[in-house]
């Protein structure tokens, strides 16, 4: 095929589907603008608050196919969240604080930590899944995914506070409910057992209830898995059923050391 006819080609595939790849540019823009407007001391609240609401604007517009009208509306609620989302995020930092041996300073929480950062982009893209903003809430998740390495899917219901640590390879899915004090470490995932498409309005991924610790690389699927409150789940474990509260559960896997002899 000659250049021409390839680019004819593409041309005509391309033809089904509207796909504008400027709302991932200004969806990232957002995240990060929203972050800033609230951590940054010196953000000129007025000007940030301003910037923010024209990028929704014109992500909406290319969009979400809404007029001005119920975009400003949208907004609006949007905004009026911030203060109660803020409250929590600090909440949040502060338990990290609290509850990590290498943390030294607050600051150090909202600035240098993973973990934080993508409870923070959580917390904010959940407001707007609940406003049926589902695209930007998911291009937010799908950015502090990309920045952090956790995946949390706006859908998530998680009370403050909200302990993540270390951060990398934890996966929290659309259903999940997670109750306050409750610690992560890396690589855990609350995911769905095998499901189809005809399941998505139901409750796909688990329950943990208050004051749970769940160590490094555990697996719990299912939404009908609960984990009853106070409980500790060992690293490592795979967990398909419901857990008592109070309880310690861990991998029964043996490691064995053995000394060379010497030769």
């Amino acid at each position: 095929m000659t250049k021409d006819e390839i680019i004819d080609t593409i041309a005509a595939i391309k033809k089904h589907s509207s796909i504008e790849y400027g709302i991932k540019t200004m969806a990232v823009d957002f995240t990060k603008k929203l972050f800033s407007t609230l951590f940054d001391t010196n953000a000129p609240l007025d000007q940030s608050i301003e910037e923010l609401e024209q990028l929704f604007m014109s992500i909406s517009k290319l969009s979400f196919n809404k007029s001005d009208d119920v975009n400003e509306s949208i907004w609006q609620q949007f905004l009026e969240k911030l203060p109660s989302v803020l409250v929590n995020l600090n909440q949040d930092a502060a338990y990290i604080l609290e509850n990590d041996p290498a943390s030294n300073s607050i600051e150090e929480v909202y600035l240098a930590y993973p973990g934080f950062y993508a409870i923070a982009i959580y917390r904010l893209s959940h407001e707007l899944y609940l406003l049926n903003m589902l695209l930007l809430s998911r291009l937010m998740s799908e950015y502090a995914h990309h920045t952090t390495g956790t995946d949390i899917h706006a859908g998530a219901t998680i009370a403050s506070p909200f302990f993540i640590d270390h951060a990398t390879g934890i996966v929290i899915g659309e259903t999940t409910v997670i109750e306050k004090n409750v610690k992560l470490y890396q690589g855990v995932t609350l995911g769905a057992l095998s499901v189809s498409k005809d399941m998505k309005n139901t409750k796909r991924h688990p329950t943990v209830e208050k004051n749970v610790c769940i160590y490094a690389n555990a697996t719990i699927l299912g939404g009908e898995t609960t984990i009853g409150k106070d409980s500790i789940i060992g690293g490592n474990t795979w967990i398909t059923k419901s857990i008592p509260a109070k309880s310690i559960v861990t991998n029964t896997t043996i490691t064995e050391v053995k000394i060379k002899e010497l030769k």
